[in-house]
Formats: structure tokens, sequence, C-alpha cells
């Protein structure tokens, strides 16, 4: 019985992290899908099991999901180039000096 149930745990957190991994890693269309069926899924359960809440969770993170990057939602308007500071120091290969 100890080694079925074992299995059983050790199962349930591969297919865990598998999950995390997809929907963390995965394109953002995936994520959303993945992340609204599961909370469809959790709002159908009967209600002694209290999940709603979590499938309330899981139905504002598919939301937010949906957002360009969950940032300023400006994606690509501004230039990519770093800004350069100021109190950087430049020296030449050719001034350094080798050590004896």
């Amino acid at each position: 019985m100890n080694a079925i149930l074992d299995d059983i745990i050790v199962g349930a957190v591969l297919f865990a992290s598998i999950g995390y991994a997809v929907v963390k890693l995965g394109p953002k269309t995936l994520r959303k899908r993945i992340l609204e069926a599961s909370s469809r899924a959790l709002n159908a359960a009967p209600k002694p099991f209290g999940l709603r809440g979590v499938a309330q969770r899981l139905e504002r993170a598919s939301a937010k999901a949906a957002a360009a990057c969950g940032g300023c939602d400006s994606c690509g308007t501004e230039s990519s180039s770093a800004p350069q500071s100021s109190g950087e120091v430049r020296v030449p290969v050719s001034k350094i000096g080798r050590r004896p």
C-alpha cells in the first residue's frame, strides 16, 4: 500500500512540475488556454470540494496572461539601445601595461 501511495505522490509532483514548466515557459496563447480550461474544470467541480477560489484565481491569471507582457503595454515602441552611463571609464587596451 505504501509503494502505491509513494508512486501516486511522485506522479502528482512530476505532473505538477511539468505543468508548471509548460505554463511558465510555453507560448502565451497556450498558457492562456491552459489556465482558462483549468479554471472551467475547477469551477465545474462540486461545491463541497471548495475549489471556487482557486478557479477564480486561475481565471484572473488567464486574463493577465492575455496582456502583452504584464508590463507597460507599449511593446516595441521604445528604442532598444541601452543608455550609456556618464560615470563609465574607458581605457584603451594599448595603455594597459603588463606586470613584470
